[in-house]
């Protein structure tokens, strides 16, 4: 465990859901369009609008993978050309502290950590399985959230912030979750990266039609995080021969190295669009989704500023600067990150307990090469702290 000298605030945390996250609260005249579990040959598995979903193989979590036991494989080694089933090596029986609260309080006292933002494992896959049937996806969120602050609370001893999950499938429905999280004391909201499935189309999220909810979560002062999930890049992927279903832990060559990237265009779309133009109190971060689409995005917004400075009001890449937050992968260019986005909007993800994290998540400060002391507390606690503090939109 590396020593910092202080403790640190960790902005990627996951819990691993409880069987009935999306059953305990569930309308009873939506179950079985929502989450159901079912005996399938001899083992358990969860159908998501009655059908099998793959997005988690074992969707139970127990037994579970080491955190950490993909490390070496996220920084391009596998020297000898294992296969994914053999790296998990043998797994663990669910420690407490992935489903209780208190138990995971006294595993961040053994890790160093001050608070975490948590989100969920298996819900961030979920949006797509239910993306046809808006209703039912409204639904299963909906008894989601309220699953999680039964469970997590919303702000446990200001350590645990869990984030409620919205999706902008129908903006009132958006907005009506959005009060919820916020009487019950959310910190942050979480959503998505992508386009907006509608009933005319695809949508941009920071198309007009949704700026009810954006006003009001400016209103609230609290930040979005998009984290990483089934953003249905696998229907890009299907068209290079990639199909199939897409799961968490399935990892294919070309899959790896496809250039589409949804979280940058969707950074894209909101600066482009207009989005933070309209709501200059919004702040925006990027979860698990890695930072090596940064440094791309800032040099085409450069350009298309240099070609059609008309369509901003000022440099976008300022407006980025200003507007977002990045948690980058451990193995990404952290020096170039820093240079592109300024050391005070970086933020320490451990991903922790996940295979793909890290054991120990403060060793993220081993990776941190060509931070001064000042910049490293920035990205290990600052900047976290700062940004789950709720702000006035005057304070922008």
């Amino acid at each position: 465990m590396a020593d910092l000298g202080f403790r640190a605030l960790d902005a990627d945390h996951h819990y691993y859901e409880a069987e009935d996250a999306f059953t305990r609260h569930i309308d009873p005249k939506m179950r079985h369009r929502c989450m159901q579990w079912a005996d399938v040959n001899g083992r358990k598995r969860l159908l998501v609008g009655g059908k099998v979903n793959r997005f988690i193989p074992n969707p139970t979590f127990d037994p579970v993978a080491k955190p950490g036991i993909l490390d070496q494989y996220f920084r391009g080694r596998n020297p000898d050309a294992r296969d994914i089933a053999t790296l998990f090596g043998e797994l663990d029986p669910i420690h407490p502290a992935y489903r209780d609260r208190d138990a995971r309080i006294a595993q961040l006292d053994a890790q160093n950590l001050d608070a975490v933002l948590l989100f969920p494992t298996l819900g961030v896959g979920m949006e797509e399985a239910l993306r046809d049937d808006p209703e039912a996806a409204i639904a299963a969120f909906r008894a989601f959230n309220r699953w999680l602050l039964d469970d997590w609370t919303f702000g446990y001893q200001e350590r645990l912030f869990a984030a409620p999950y919205i999706t902008l499938l129908d903006v009132d429905s958006a907005v009506a979750e959005l009060e919820f999280a916020l009487a019950s004391g959310a910190r942050l909201v979480c959503m998505r990266a992508g386009p907006i499935h509608s009933s005319e189309g695809f949508r941009s999220p920071a198309d007009p039609a949704y700026d009810p909810f954006w006003a009001r979560l400016e209103e609230a002062g609290i930040p979005l995080m998009y984290h990483s999930g089934d953003t249905g890049q696998l229907r890009y992927a299907s068209e290079w021969g990639e199909g199939g279903s897409f799961s968490a832990f399935e990892y294919r060559p070309l899959r790896s190295v496809l250039s589409p990237s949804v979280i940058r265009d969707t950074l894209a779309a909101l600066v482009c669009q207009g989005l933070f133009d309209r709501f200059p109190g919004l702040r925006v971060a990027t979860i698990e989704s890695g930072s090596e689409w940064v440094a791309p995005l800032f040099k085409a917004l450069r350009k298309a500023y240099g070609q059609m400075p008309f369509g901003f009001r000022e440099d976008p890449c300022q407006t980025l600067r200003r507007h977002l937050w990045v948690s980058p992968y451990y193995e990404d260019d952290l020096e170039g990150l820093r240079n592109d986005l300024g050391a005070g909007h970086v933020l320490f993800g451990s991903d922790y307990p996940h295979a793909e994290g890290l054991a120990e998540p403060t060793d993220f400060l081993y990776d941190l090469e060509g931070y001064d002391d000042d910049e490293i507390r920035l990205v290990m606690r600052e900047n976290l702290a700062s940004l789950i503090e709720p702000r006035p939109p005057s304070a922008a």
